[in-house]
C-alpha cells in the first residue's frame, strides 16, 4: 500500500499539460478530493489539431466530468458518423454512430481552443489548481520513484514541487516521458506525415451527413475534411512519411499539388479560400507516426494519451484515446490515494487496458487500410474484433464510437446527458469482456462468409492478433473491474468462466 503521509508532499498530483487527457485525469482527482496542480506551457485558448471527436468522449467521458451539457450546447458542429471514398467501393460510403438500438449517438466536429478550454475550465472549477504558461523543466527523483517536478513559472522564476505523482500528459512531443523508463517503438505499418489547413466557403453534403467527416483516398495517400462550422472546414493530407523533405520545403505548394490530385476535395473546394490569418492562418505539418511506449508508468509518475501512445488519424482516436487514459490514470491515482489497493496492482490495471484499446484499433486500421477490400470487409472486421452480437454494420459503428472498451453503453434515444452504465462488481464488465475476448480469438479465415473476398488475416498478421490477447480477460493475474461511480478500482466479485454463459447487464 501507499504509506506515504499526505502531508509530506506539496500535492498528491502534478499534471504536465492541460490538454483533454490532462484536464481529464486531473478532474477526476480533484473530483475525489486530492490535492492537484496542472500545469500548461501554453495559455488557453491556444490552436491544437485533432478536432474531430468521438461519442466515447463527447456522451461518456464528458459526463463523467459533467461537462456534458456545456459541450452540447457550445454550438459546435454535430458529428452522426463519418463518409469514406476508400478501398475497392467506386463511390463513396458512409457509416453512422446510431443504431437501432442507440438511436441518437452522436459525437462533434470541434474548435479545439474552445472544446479543450471547457474542459480545463471546467477542472478549475472541480479544485485543480491550473497555472498556465508554467514550463515542466524535469522531473525529480530517485531510483526509487518520481518524487515531483521543477518548472518556470510565466515570470521565468523557478520552482520545484513535491507530489505523489506526476502524470505526463504534455503529448507526442513530451520531453518527461523518458522518466518512465523503456522505450518509444514506432509501428513501421503507419509511418505517415499529414500536411493541412483551413478553408472558408468549402462544399458540404447533404444532410445528415452534413456534419460526417469526409476521408477521401487519392493515389499519393487520403485527405480529411472536417466542417467546423458552416464556413470554416479542416482540410489535412496524410502521406507517406518519405515525403517529408519535400513537404517542408513548400508546405502551401504541397497541399495545393495533392488537393489537385484528388478529384473530390478539388471539387469541394472549388469556390473555397484558404486562411491565412489568425490561428488557423498556417500550413502545419505533423508527423503521424504510430507508436507506443514500452513503458506507460513507474513509480510516482504515469503517460496518459499522446505521451504514451498514438495510433493514427484515420477514425479520430486520439481525444479519445487521451481522455480514456486520463480516467484510467484517475482511478490508479484514486485507488492509492484511497488507501484501497497498492500502486503497482492499481497502475498495472490501467496499462493493461490502455493497451489493449490502443492494439484494438491498431488492428482495425490495419484492416482498413487495405483499400483493396470494400466496406462489407471492413464491417466484418470490426465483428470480428469486437466480438458483437449485433450486425457488421452495427459492430462497425460500434467500434467507430470509441466503444472498443466496453465500458459505456449511451442512453437510446439521444439524451443529451447520457448517464454511465452500472459498472465493476457486476456480471455486465465480464460479459462485456467475454464477447470482446471471444470474439477477438475466433478465426478470421472462414470458408463460410458469404463474400469470398472478405478480409482474411493470415499467418504472421493472425498469430499477432491472437498474441494481444495471450493474458486472457478472465485468467488474467490480479485484474480489477471498476467501482459503480467509476472512479476507483476494485476487487472482481466471483464470475463464471470464460466458456460459461454471462449472466445479463441489469
Amino acid at each position: 500500500m501507499n504509506t506515504t503521509d499526505r502531508e509530506s508532499t506539496d500535492v498528491d498530483v502534478v499534471v504536465v499539460g492541460g490538454g483533454p487527457g490532462g484536464s481529464t485525469v486531473a478532474s477526476f482527482v480533484a473530483m475525489q478530493g486530492g490535492r492537484v496542480l496542472l500545469l500548461e506551457k501554453e495559455s488557453f485558448p491556444r490552436y491544437q489539431i485533432g478536432e474531430s471527436l468521438l461519442p466515447s468522449t463527447t456522451e461518456w467521458i464528458c459526463g463523467l466530468l459533467g461537462v456534458a451539457d456545456e459541450v452540447e450546447a457550445a454550438g459546435f458542429q454535430t458529428k452522426t458518423g463519418g463518409t469514406f471514398l476508400w478501398g475497392a467501393s467506386p463511390e463513396p460510403w458512409s457509416f453512422t454512430f446510431a443504431t437501432d438500438t442507440h438511436r441518437g449517438r452522436h459525437a462533434f466536429q470541434v474548435e479545439r481552443m474552445k472544446f479543450d478550454k471547457i474542459l480545463l475550465d471546467n477542472a478549475r472549477r472541480v479544485g485543480v489548481d491550473v497555472r498556465e504558461r508554467c514550463s515542466v523543466r524535469d522531473v525529480l527523483g530517485d531510483s526509487e520513484r518520481v518524487r515531483g517536478v521543477r518548472y518556470t513559472d510565466a515570470d521565468g522564476v523557478e520552482h520545484e514541487v513535491t507530489a505523489k505523482f506526476v502524470v505526463d500528459a504534455s503529448g507526442n512531443t513530451s520531453r518527461i516521458r523518458r522518466h518512465v523508463g523503456g522505450t518509444r517503438e514506432l509501428a513501421e505499418y503507419f509511418r505517415n506525415i499529414a500536411v493541412f489547413g483551413y478553408f472558408e466557403g468549402g462544399k458540404r453534403m447533404d444532410p445528415p451527413r452534413r456534419g460526417n467527416i469526409l476521408c477521401a483516398a487519392f493515389g499519393g495517400g487520403w485527405f480529411w475534411y472536417i466542417p467546423l462550422t458552416d464556413e470554416l472546414t479542416s482540410v489535412g493530407a496524410v502521406v507517406p512519411a518519405e515525403m517529408a523533405d519535400k513537404i517542408q520545403q513548400d508546405r502551401e505548394g504541397a497541399l495545393d499539388r495533392f488537393i489537385a490530385e484528388s478529384p473530390m476535395i478539388s471539387d469541394f473546394l472549388g469556390d473555397a479560400r484558404r486562411v491565412t490569418e489568425g490561428p488557423y492562418g498556417q500550413v502545419r505539418v505533423r508527423k503521424d507516426y504510430s507508436y507506443s511506449n514500452t513503458r506507460f508508468w513507474r513509480p510516482g509518475m504515469a503517460l496518459v494519451g499522446d505521451a504514451a501512445c498514438f495510433v493514427d488519424p484515420l477514425f479520430s482516436t486520439g481525444v479519445y484515446l487521451a481522455t480514456y487514459s486520463g480516467l484510467l490514470a484517475a482511478r490508479s491515482i484514486n485507488s492509492v490515494l484511497a488507501g484501497r489497493l497498492d500502486e503497482q496492482r492499481a497502475f498495472a490495471e490501467a496499462e493493461f487496458r490502455h493497451r489493449r484499446e490502443y492494439e484494438l484499433y491498431y488492428e482495425f486500421l490495419k484492416a482498413v487500410y487495405d483499400t483493396h477490400q470494400d466496406e462489407t470487409s471492413y464491417f466484418w472486421t470490426a465483428k470480428k474484433l469486437t466480438g458483437a452480437a449485433a450486425s457488421e454494420a452495427d459492430a462497425f459503428s460500434y467500434l467507430t464510437a470509441g466503444l472498443g472498451a466496453g465500458e459505456y453503453t449511451p442512453l437510446d434515444g439521444g439524451s443529451a446527458t447520457p448517464a454511465p452504465r452500472t459498472r465493476g462488481r457486476g456480471p455486465d464488465e465480464d460479459a462485456g469482456m467475454r464477447a470482446f475476448w471471444e470474439g477477438r480469438t475466433q478465426e478470421f479465415t472462414t470458408e463460410n462468409h458469404p463474400d469470398p473476398n472478405h478480409l482474411r488475416l493470415e499467418g504472421d498478421n493472425h498469430r499477432r492478433l491472437l498474441d494481444t490477447i495471450a493474458a486472457g480477460w478472465r485468467d488474467r493475474p490480479d485484474r480489477l473491474t471498476v467501482s459503480t461511480d467509476g472512479m476507483y478500482w476494485e476487487e472482481p466479485a466471483p464470475a463464471p468462466a470464460l466458456s460459461e454463459p454471462a449472466a445479463e447487464a441489469g
